[in-house]
């Protein structure tokens, strides 16, 4: 990296936990300071010797006299301003979290939670757990409005709210911010994972998703773009909703659906829906229409939808509706958070 890529990297990994308390960092050039930086490689004599390429990244020592406070950084590591390898800002903004009196958090979606964060560096926020730990070292900024953070999505938590549900490959993935609960249906609990640790290029607060057991392909899609996955690889980037051909005033695309036997994609926006015919790869004539017409029962404003089994489970809220297409109506109400045994 560019001298001046690590130094930026260093001075927003410090700005990351000034922004939330009173602390405040100066660079000195000579004399004594409370954290010294280092970049080392092996045995560098502080009884933690680094171990080459991938593997411990960096270590940083508790506040105190001498090596207290101190960061060393592994040299052999290909570190990076963006989010190839490892981002330094991400893994400096970690171990300066050690160096002010930090411990790791058992929060899987911490910053310091002990493994390397597989997010977005350019749209990181410290989360909410970081916060409280270390403002109860040093106390809140002056702001008239404190700052807060992301939180971890709990899976028994009775607000719980999907933004998208998929299938793939046998295995369910529920969505949620940046995260994603992946869940083998034969049991076993679901695991919570960063989007970007799945699949790096991903945006996260993505709108919907579905497979195509055609091509066995899933499409994701956010805003008015969708990228397609072939299984842990984004195969295709960013593209329009025009490509599908929607019209252009579909902005954002609520929940999509699958229904394997009748060959047809079901696009939710709003009180509407489109069918979307998957040999043709084109929009069905006469659509959109609306969702309480085509699934009596349902009402607009659809969060997630998925096909399981030869059921329809429609997401709404903290609701969960099973619907039976052949008899077009719903079976039962569940929470929605029923799939992750709570």
């Amino acid at each position: 990296m560019p001298q001046a890529d690590v130094e930026s990297s260093l001075a927003r990994a410090f700005k990351v936990w000034s922004d939330v308390t009173p602390l405040t960092f100066t660079r000195v050039y000579n004399g004594e300071c409370d954290i010294e930086i280092k970049f080392v490689a092996g045995d560098h004599s502080d009884n933690s010797p680094f171990d080459g390429p991938n593997g411990v990244l960096a270590h940083a020592f508790q506040p105190g006299k001498g090596i207290g406070g101190d960061a060393h950084f592994d040299e052999d590591e290909q570190f990076t301003k963006n989010s190839q390898q490892y981002n330094l800002f991400l893994v400096a903004a970690h171990e300066f979290g050690h160096s002010l009196g930090l411990h790791h958090s058992e929060d899987p979606g911490a910053l310091m939670y002990p493994n390397y964060p597989h997010t977005d560096p350019s749209r990181f926020k410290l989360p909410q757990d970081d916060i409280d730990a270390i403002q109860s070292l040093y106390g809140k900024t002056s702001d008239e409005v404190q700052p807060t953070g992301p939180t971890t999505p709990s899976k028994c938590d009775q607000n719980l709210v999907f933004d998208a549900v998929t299938t793939l490959r046998g295995e369910l993935f529920f969505f949620i911010n940046r995260f994603v609960w992946r869940k083998h249906p034969q049991g076993g609990e679901a695991d919570l994972l960063f989007i970007q640790s799945l699949w790096p290029t991903l945006p996260n607060d993505i709108d919907a998703a579905y497979e195509n057991p055609i091509t066995g392909e899933v499409l994701v899609f956010k805003g008015d773009k969708y990228w397609t996955l072939d299984g842990f690889d984004v195969s295709q980037g960013a593209k329009s909703l025009t490509k599908l051909g929607f019209p252009r005033n579909v902005k954002k695309i609520d929940a999509i659906v699958h229904v394997e036997h009748l060959g047809k994609t079901y696009f939710f926006v709003k009180n509407k829906y489109w069918s979307y015919d998957e040999d043709k790869k084109s929009v069905d004539e006469g659509f959109p229409k609306f969702i309480a017409k085509g699934f009596p029962g349902m009402s607009p404003n659809i969060d997630a939808v998925v096909y399981y089994r030869g059921l329809l489970y429609f997401f709404q809220g903290t609701s969960q509706f099973q619907y039976s297409i052949e008899s077009r109506r719903i079976l039962q109400v569940l929470a929605t958070n029923s799939w992750m045994g709570c």
